[in-house]
């Protein structure tokens, strides 16, 4: 059975110098022993007694400042004349004749050995400054280190860092916490055997290395304890009970022994010497005699070994089911990568082309919304798209103003260059033409953005469907997104050529026979209206102002001559108003709506539905919205009878007897004549911004106040040229995401795979293109490697197990 617990140790240190030397750290959690202990507690002197040589550097504060992978393999000694079976695990004593048959290996320095272990030392110490700085600072990457030796058990040791508590000198401030978290990483491996080192002299529940084995091995099963300085304690005391397991159980046990002293350190005192003086402590001190055979270097040495293989034993299944789980992880990643082996041009082609294929589909499903990689984060491929034709076009269209940059300046601008040097009796529709034309201009923008909206997504879409097969060729899958970026880039032109087309259509026939066109009529009534509503809530303003005005006269009047009171407010105003005296105040609002202009509006409003019912010859065509409108004598406005005629006019003209208004008006900023106020309560009814300076068509001049007529024929203009521009409005939104998926998206989706075929399908590229990026290449060969090392130590396993 110990041949076969050689050959097992053997076998962990075989695997565990293939997975560091091949992976760079333990993945397989290899069974090993690590040792833990606070500073100064004896743990370097406990691993050199084990090794019988003096090699690990010494000094204050933290020395070990990286984990030391210790192999101990043992080798027969070339001048061994003990008989075979011997035992060859105690002869420490031999250790210190010479050198011959023993040498040191670092990983590090691969093929040199040390056959001086001063020189060990201290290429552990430049090593460790190499890596750790000299700021007595920690690291975590380890020292591998071998020692062959006829006087040496087969073991592997892990020494860490020291436990400290309290950073000195150039320490960082988190030394502690880092040390723990270092050890802690060690430790938590299940198959690590915890070699918790405590000095003797200082009480065992203020042990940190028991603390942390606690806390990772609350039952105690794989550690076990060494206690240390038993020949320092306190005269009269002993660890005779923790020794004996009855203070700390641990199922593996506690084990003393007794170092070198500083002194026998200082004065070169050789290991030889005190292990034999350790034998000596052990079987003459009265509480230890009884059990000298169970404590010690030899001993402790002993249980290790025997510890270790039967942990190993016992965890050999756990590392072959790790090994099957990493091969198979391995293997994986390794298919991503691809198969490196691509010789002859029919191999190549077909690769390509296959490539070129996945390309292409993984470009139409993306836009379809049928690939398996869809995003949950964020809209992409065709529902972007869909999101940009009905969100980002559809509500640029709909936060357009028809007539948001036409003033009324504007407006009656165009409607007198449309006339010539002649008034007309009629709303010229030349203005609404040249009006709306510019106004269906503003369409062009954002739906040219909508095409290149479409189009950039596109150029995303492309860049995104390479696969983890494709990125092992980066120079193909450029020239694939290059060839797909050419296609759109040439459907782009025509595609917005297109768009740009459908704006100049709507623009170059105005279609006022269109069966949702508002009409000059419509619109007319519907000014009308608005016009009759607002006089009416104007009215109904000035009343109940008035009413209000008169209840508090009529209060301060009672009040005055001690009569009534605050009862008497509401029902007072009704009857009394009629016969005092109000003086009525001319406002504004009061002069613009006489009734002369209510039923003149009215009038127009009845003419206008008599006419569409072909009620014509009757006494009210006389009324009509063309006499009212235009004006029985050609001056612009119906002449009502009486008073209220004489006020009409009054509002037009200056004079019954002066010219047209258009002259009049152009007269007027000569001669600085004031408009009456009626005009601009006119202008307050409809909303109508003040004319700015710079809006005035008539430079060196007053901007002339608008007239009645001129009111209304802007806001008549204003209203139809809305109406045509919602119908445009309406077949743009309609017609643009059309021709963007008919002349763009559609045509791009039939065409790439024959243009990625025409374009890349050719044998003289085939060697560029299959092009290997050398990163790819360095991740293949290292998961071939390790998939090497972990079959090989499966099969290394498989020999035991």
């Amino acid at each position: 059975m110990a041949s076969l617990g050689e050959d097992l140790l053997g076998i962990v240190n075989k695997l565990q110098d293939l997975v560091f030397n091949t992976i760079g750290n333990d993945s397989l959690d290899l069974p090993q022993i690590v040792v833990v202990g606070s500073q100064s507690s004896g743990k370097s002197s406990v691993i050199e007694n084990i090794v019988g040589r003096d090699f690990l550097p010494r000094g204050s504060g933290i020395v070990t400042r990286r984990p030391l992978i210790l192999q101990l393999i043992n080798v027969p000694s070339e001048r061994d004349d003990r008989p075979e079976g011997d035992e060859i695990h105690v002869p420490h004593t031999a250790a210190s004749v010479d050198g011959q048959g023993e040498w040191a290996e670092f990983h590090h320095r691969p093929g040199q050995q040390f056959h001086d272990f001063g020189d060990v030392k201290r290429e552990i110490e430049n090593e460790t400054a190499r890596i750790a700085g000299n700021n007595k600072g920690i690291n975590r990457q380890p020292i591998n280190l071998k020692i062959y030796s006829p006087h040496v058990l087969n073991l592997t040791l892990v020494d860490l860092p020291g436990l400290t508590k309290v950073p000195i000198g150039d320490q960082p401030s988190d030394i502690e916490k880092q040390t723990r978290t270092l050890i802690s990483e060690y430790i938590a491996k299940p198959n690590s055997i915890i070699l918790a080192v405590s000095p003797a002299n200082v009480d065992l529940v203020n042990s940190e290395a028991l603390k942390l084995a606690r806390h990772v091995d609350p039952m105690g099963r794989r550690t076990i304890g060494v206690l240390t300085k038993l020949d320092l304690m306190d005269h009269g005391t002993n660890a005779l009970d923790i020794l004996s397991g009855r203070v700390y159980p641990l199922k593996l046990g506690f084990i003393g022994v007794v170092n070198r002293s500083q002194q026998d350190i200082q004065g070169n005192k050789s290991l030889s010497d005190a292990l034999q003086a350790e034998r000596d402590f052990f079987r003459h001190h009265p509480a230890y005699r009884n059990m000298a055979n169970r404590c010690g270097t030899q001993f402790l040495a002993k249980s290790l070994n025997s510890t270790l293989m039967a942990h190993i034993r016992e965890r050999l299944p756990d590392i072959k089911a790790r090994l099957n789980t990493l091969m198979g992880q391995t293997q994986q990643e390794l298919a991503s990568y691809g198969d490196m082996q691509f010789s002859g041009k029919e191999h190549r082609g077909s690769l390509i082309l296959q490539l070129m294929t996945r390309f292409a589909n993984s470009f139409i499903a993306s836009i379809d919304g049928t690939s398996s990689e869809i995003s949950t984060r964020e809209l992409c491929g065709g529902a972007r798209i869909y999101y940009i034709f009905n969100s980002v076009f559809g509500n640029s269209l709909e936060t357009i103003d028809p007539t948001t940059n036409l003033s009324v300046l504007d407006i009656r601008t165009a409607i007198r260059n449309s006339t010539g040097p002649r008034p007309s009796l009629f709303v010229p529709e030349l203005a609404f033409d040249l009006l709306v034309k510019p106004q269906i201009k503003m369409l062009d923008i954002p739906s040219q953005r909508c095409v290149e909206l479409v189009y950039e997504e596109l150029i995303k879409i492309c860049h995104t469907c390479g696969s983890a097969e494709l990125s092992r060729f980066p120079r193909l899958q450029a020239k694939l997104i290059e060839v797909v970026s050419d296609l759109l880039r040439e459907r782009l032109g025509p595609c917005s050529g297109y768009v740009e087309s459908l704006i100049a259509i709507q623009r170059a026939y105005i279609n006022t026979n269109h069966p949702n066109f508002l009409g000059a009529a419509a619109a007319m009534s519907s000014v009308i209206n608005d016009k009759n509503e607002k006089e009416k809530k104007a009215q109904a303003a000035l009343a109940e102002e008035k009413r209000k005005q008169e209840r508090r006269r009529l209060k301060e009047a009672d009040t005055v001559n001690g009569a009534g009171g605050p009862d008497d407010d509401e029902d007072g105003p009704e009857e009394k108003p009629q016969s005092l005296p109000v003086r009525h105040r001319a406002s504004k609002a009061t002069r613009s709506m006489s009734p002369a202009v209510g039923r003149g509006f009215e009038n127009g409003h009845s003419s206008i539905a008599a006419s569409l019912n072909g009620n014509q010859g009757t006494g009210s065509a006389k009324d009509s919205f063309l006499n009212y409108f235009f004006g029985k004598d050609g001056s612009g406005i119906a002449t009502p009878t009486g008073n209220a005629a004489s006020t009409m006019l009054g509002q037009r003209h200056v004079s019954n007897h002066l010219e047209p208004s258009i002259a009049q008006s152009i007269r007027r900023g000569e001669t600085k004549i004031e408009r009456p106020a009626p005009v601009q309560a006119v202008q307050d009814d409809f909303d109508f911004p003040a004319p700015m300076a710079d809006d005035n068509p008539f430079p060196g001049e007053e901007t002339p106040a608008l007239t009645e007529r001129e009111a209304l024929e802007t806001e008549l203009i204003r209203r139809l040229i809305s109406s045509y521009f919602n119908i445009v409005r309406e077949t743009i939104a309609d017609q643009v995401p059309k021709a963007v998926m008919h002349l763009l998206v559609n045509h791009s989706k039939d065409v790439v795979q024959n243009r990625l075929v025409s374009e890349l399908y050719k044998e003289d590229l085939f060697q560029d293109l299959l092009y290997e990026d050398d990163a790819i290449k360095a991740e293949r060969e290292k998961c071939e490697k390790l998939l090497s090392t972990y079959r090989e130590a499966a099969k290394i396993v498989g020999e035991v197990l």
